[in-house]
């Protein structure tokens, strides 16, 4: 009974070390974004879900999951965003860089590689529209620095599904944009995953529960592992 004891205790540490960690799969060359889960470079990748909200709540009918992949240059990321309502910016552009997108629907990673100063990360958000932006974000009490100058030269591809009514948002992001090392196998980058959706009141996801309005609460992010 003992034994039984402690193997369910460990199984719980494991699972929940797991949940805190997102696995990256390698992939020997870089490939074109679709934004469908169905392509060859993203049918064998296991997703991580959101589901809850920022205080870890779940919410109904917005379930998303994410797929990561790398190669020596790039990090890919893969959204596939359930939706009730889109709520999206009139007259998009997607061919220049949309200041406040976060006011509009909106899939989002968060990516850091500094474990020492965990208060410096970038941040990349993409709408259902293809639009996008991307920040330098110095995260030091009692204010934010959120450098909307810097271009870490990221692409994206958004698809909507209005009959599935689920959205689907492809990120390509340069390695050496968030990480100074090159990019190998067993590789820790700190990170979160997050969603706003909808006109008010607006559903906000997270993928690690941030319990703050602020999704810029970097203590509360977790981990990504770059595997072979």
């Amino acid at each position: 009974m003992k034994h039984l004891f402690l193997f369910m205790l460990f199984a719980a540490v494991l699972s929940a070390q797991q949940a805190d960690v997102i696995k990256s799969k390698f992939s020997k060359q870089d490939f074109e974004l679709t934004a469908d889960p169905g392509a060859p470079q993203w049918k064998s990748v296991k997703p991580v879900i959101i589901s809850n909200d920022r205080f870890g709540k779940p919410v109904a009918g917005h379930r998303t999951e994410v797929r990561a992949r790398w190669t020596k240059d790039n990090l890919y990321f893969l959204f596939v965003c359930p939706y009730q309502a889109l709520y999206m910016k009139p007259s998009p552009s997607t061919t220049t860089e949309t200041n406040n997108l976060w006011d509009w629907d909106v899939a989002e990673v968060f990516i850091g590689s500094d474990f020492n100063d965990i208060h410096l990360y970038k941040e990349f958000e993409m709408s259902p529209q293809g639009e996008w932006v991307d920040l330098d974000i110095h995260h030091k009490e009692p204010r934010i620095r959120a450098d909307i100058h810097w271009d870490s030269g990221f692409k994206v591809k958004a698809r909507i599904d209005e009959a599935k009514k689920i959205w689907y948002g492809e990120l390509k992001i340069p390695v050496s944009s968030v990480d100074s090392r090159p990019a190998k196998a067993g590789n820790r980058m700190r990170i979160n995953l997050y969603r706003i959706q909808g006109p008010e009141p607006r559903v906000y996801l997270a993928w690690r529960p941030v319990n703050n309005p602020s999704y810029h609460t970097p203590s509360a992010f977790g981990e990504m592992i770059l595997e072979k």
